[in-house]
């Protein structure tokens, strides 16, 4: 009966999951395709004349695709980078320091989720605009590198690591530095993958603060590129599933490297349902 349930929970999974990766298989076939053999039927799920003048025409053209795709690349890094520093920091502080009021700021810290980010975008643009910062890409920078959700999952990980470990490390003349960099930062692995999985699917897919700071076309990232792609060959999907498969190419390769991490710093750090 148990094997019975099993067995029906994997099919169920399995039609779920093909379910799901049809229009990814579709969309990698069609930019293999010419435009007239795109939409015929049945549909040719390996095509039979298979062609890359797609991605020649992509790459290559007068679009500035390449352009698009080093400046998301450089904008998703430095936030990566970012928010692992800041959110180890802050998560290692609110789990492992005592301090006057810890609790209550990390409360408060937290409250700050339920504020929608369209909220603060007006403001921001103000402070930015005042700055010098609009137009630059460290106006979509530097919103990233503070994330109050990284704060929260390394202060979860942070807090699965004994104690007992930490006073130790003291008795021996550690410093606090020195007990985050070298003994707990180091055990928090699965955290870091997480965090940098998530943040760079986020940032890599982000579309609306690059459109409301960035005004050069230089500056675009690939999401708003992909928009003035579409606008520009809007008939032409062979084209449009070639720039797609491309901007798709990073999340793949960095999810499947990093994704036995991934699934344990979900499980240690009590997201899970």
């Amino acid at each position: 009966m148990v094997s019975l349930r099993k067995l029906s929970v994997s099919l169920v999974m399995l039609a779920l999951g093909v379910t799901v990766l049809i229009p990814f298989i579709w969309m990698i076939s069609s930019s293999f395709k010419i435009q007239a053999d795109l939409f015929k039927y049945p549909i040719h799920w390996i095509p039979q004349n298979p062609i890359l003048s797609n991605y020649e025409e992509v790459w290559g053209g007068k679009y500035k695709f390449a352009l698009f795709y080093w400046n998301s690349a450089k904008i998703t890094f430095f936030t990566v980078v970012g928010s692992i520093i800041t959110s180890s920091l802050a998560g290692f502080a609110f789990a492992k320091l005592n301090f006057k009021g810890r609790d209550f700021i990390f409360l408060m810290y937290l409250a700050t989720m339920i504020i929608p980010a369209q909220v603060l975008l007006v403001p921001r643009f103000i402070l930015f605009d005042r700055v010098g910062l609009v137009n630059t890409h460290w106006a979509v920078i530097l919103p990233g590198i503070f994330t109050v959700f990284g704060t929260f999952l390394m202060r979860q990980f942070f807090s699965t690591i004994p104690s007992e470990l930490l006073e130790a490390a003291k008795v021996d003349g550690a410093g606090f530095f020195r007990i985050y960099w070298q003994i707990c930062l180091p055990l928090t692995k699965p955290a870091i993958v997480t965090l940098l999985i998530l943040t760079f699917t986020w940032h890599w897919n982000e579309y609306e603060n690059p459109l409301i700071f960035l005004r050069s076309s230089e500056l675009f990232t690939l999401p708003i590129g992909l928009s003035s792609f579409v606008d520009e060959y809007g008939a032409n999907y062979s084209l449009i599933m070639a720039a797609s498969v491309s901007a798709l190419l990073p999340l793949i390769i960095v999810v499947a490297i990093f994704q036995r991490f991934f699934v344990e710093g979900i499980a240690s750090s009590g997201l899970k349902g």
